[in-house]
């Protein structure tokens, strides 16, 4: 591992993409082969996360890729707020118990670890390997990744309609983390965010299709908002 990241960094964090896509479809359709939902994938999760934390405490590489409390004082924290209304945006059509009392902790600790692994990998590997050739470039990169990489939902059972959303929201989202990352320097906030999308998504009720429509929309428009915000903002 560590002689892939001295070598290329790009190699590096394209190879733990490939593998965490390849590793967590493979196991949830086992999951669903057995019956019980994310009963392989949740512990992969927590294994993957425990692999990354280890390697990343080794190499003293937690603040690089943004394992750090963001800079300032309590008072700056407010800078966050709009976040609450992303990571909310799953409640919005009530609440409902989506699995079993064994398959929602199950989802529940997947989605938390999803959170963290996929900000560490998108924005934290890629994004700062990306960045050698130019900031920009890498921002676009990394975000679009994140977006299209969704299209792998499709392979487990997904709608083609409802992926397609989910890739169109899934960029904005990511672009709006990539720059809170680089001009924040803290993926906490991104990870925090990230992680309760996906949660709350086990306590959501199904929406109609329109309302979808409109939820994809919103996530996009607020999260492309807040961004170029952020960026005007923060201009150097």
């Amino acid at each position: 591992m560590n002689i892939l990241y001295r070598k290329n960094e790009l190699a590096f964090s394209l190879v733990w993409i490939f593998l965490y896509i390849l590793l967590f479809s493979t196991a949830d359709r086992c999951s669903a082969a057995i019956g019980t939902e994310k009963i392989v994938t949740a512990p992969l999760c927590v294994l993957f996360v425990l692999i990354l934390w280890t390697w990343l405490r080794k190499n003293h590489l937690y603040e690089l890729y943004g394992l750090c409390r963001p800079a300032g004082s309590a008072k700056d924290y407010l800078f966050f707020l709009p976040l609450i209304f992303l990571a909310s945006v799953n409640l919005w059509m009530g609440v409902h118990l989506r699995y079993s009392a064994t398959e929602t902790v199950l989802y529940v600790v997947s989605m938390l670890c999803v959170g963290l692994i996929e900000e560490i990998l998108f924005r934290g590997f890629l994004f700062q390997a990306l960045r050698r050739e130019g900031t920009k470039r890498a921002i676009l990169i990394s975000s679009l990744t994140f977006g299209f990489g969704h299209i792998v939902n499709l392979l487990n059972g997904a709608g083609v309609f409802s992926t397609l959303l989910q890739i169109c929201y899934a960029s904005a989202v990511g672009f709006l983390f990539t720059i809170l990352f680089y001009k924040g320097k803290s993926l906490i906030p991104c990870i925090a965010t990230h992680s309760l999308i996906n949660t709350l998504s086990a306590f959501s009720a199904d929406p109609p299709q329109e309302f979808a429509l409109f939820t994809a929309a919103f996530l996009t428009i607020v999260s492309l908002s807040y961004a170029f915000w952020v960026i005007k903002r923060f201009e150097t």
